[in-house]
């Protein structure tokens, strides 16, 4: 091992708040390299739905957001599993684009900007000695003085550190399954609406070129009920909200299932092993409150301030650690615990229905909760 073949900073992961991260080290004139298993460009499980919160980093990244005649999105409708509806205007807002495009153009723009992208390269593990880490993959070896576990909701790195949240037993905050599509429909572009069923939610909204994401959220014993059948799922559970029933009937399957399991909204450590977590794989928000994206690359710019103080030899690894982790609680913690409280609310049709007709009563309320699981532009 020499100076050549040292990176500056690797990263597990290529998703939003690696490639972010990634960028903005590289253009900081770091030797950067990162690790994706998939080949871009290809579809994740993910709601397609990013709060402006994140429009103008975005656009500082290199994305040109505001050219790409993207669906610009202000309003929000819930239905209950009944299929009464509440309608409310986001105080911010948000717009709609597939991670089939953004994370490609991201992987460009992380190329351009110098970053060793290592597609169709799985992390099988990662060591730290004598203050480098080792990182073991299908293409072989590499090292670095800083790691970066960007790798989502749930990898095999995850299951070979036995990290907390891999070893608790199922309960009612993990063990859920995901399924996406993309969908051809006729619905209001400006509008993400999230009809609730039993145990469960499905989230529609527009992205581009006149496509609809589809994606719901439910748990591993609906499925189980349902025979292992994803379309038995939809007929038979998600199909009793009425909402439902007619965008499985009318709606054109264009894209998926992509689906993912063992989903769980428990609370993670923010450092493992000297490796600095990023998005999912630090925190995960429940997808009813819509803002998973926008933590991921909030935190990136989080990681990266902390990242480049200790590259300058400005901080320590501990202080870079204690600090990244302070500050990532401090601007996501309150965030987290707001969407679980918000999921107990959601799951039985009995308590959904009342907490849905409840809300509509009370519209400054549901703003409320709205304003509690954004954050402010950044």
């Amino acid at each position: 091992m020499n100076a050549e073949t040292t990176y500056d900073i690797a990263i597990i992961g290529g998703g939003l708040a690696g490639l972010s991260a990634a960028i903005q080290l590289s253009k900081k004139q770091h030797r950067v390299i990162l690790f994706e298993k998939e080949q871009y460009p290809f579809h994740r499980v993910c709601g397609e739905y990013i709060s402006m919160e994140s429009f103008g980093f975005l656009e500082q990244l290199g994305l040109p957001l505001s050219t790409m005649n993207l669906p610009i999105i202000s309003k929000l409708i819930v239905t209950a599993p009944s299929g009464f509806a509440l309608k409310q205007a986001l105080p911010l807002g948000g717009f709609g684009i597939s991670r089939f495009s953004l994370d490609d153009k991201l992987k460009d723009i992380a190329l351009q900007s110098g970053v060793t992208v290592m597609q169709n390269c799985k992390v099988e593990d990662v060591s730290f000695n004598n203050d480098i880490f080792q990182v073991s993959t299908s293409n072989g070896l590499y090292h670095a003085k800083v790691c970066c576990g960007t790798f989502g909701k749930r990898s095999n790195i995850d299951v070979r550190w036995k990290r907390n949240f891999v070893t608790q037993p199922p309960n009612k905050l993990n063990n859920y399954i995901g399924v996406k599509y993309h969908v051809e429909t006729d619905l209001p572009l400006d509008t993400i609406a999230l009809h609730n069923f039993n145990n469960g939610y499905c989230g529609i909204s527009a992205v581009e070129n006149n496509k609809y994401c589809l994606c719901y959220l439910t748990t591993a014993a609906n499925l189980k009920e349902s025979g292992n059948s994803i379309d038995q799922l939809e007929k038979n559970i998600l199909s009793k909200n009425p909402e439902l029933k007619k965008i499985f009937s009318t709606a054109k399957k264009t894209v998926g299932p992509t689906t993912i399991s063992q989903i769980s909204f428990q609370q993670k450590s923010i450092v493992e092993n000297h490796v600095l977590m990023l998005g999912d794989a630090a925190g995960m928000i429940t997808p009813l409150c819509g803002n998973g994206m926008s933590m991921a690359l909030h935190g990136s710019r989080i990681a990266v301030e902390n990242i480049q103080l200790f590259l300058e030899n400005k901080i320590s690894r501990n202080e870079m650690e204690s600090n990244y982790s302070a500050q990532w609680k401090q601007q996501f913690a309150r965030r987290l615990k707001t969407g679980r409280i918000i999921q107990g609310l959601f799951g039985k049709p009995a308590t959904t229905n009342l907490f849905v007709k409840t809300a509509a009563l009370f519209p400054s309320l549901t703003r409320w909760l709205i304003k509690q699981t954004h954050g402010q532009p950044f």
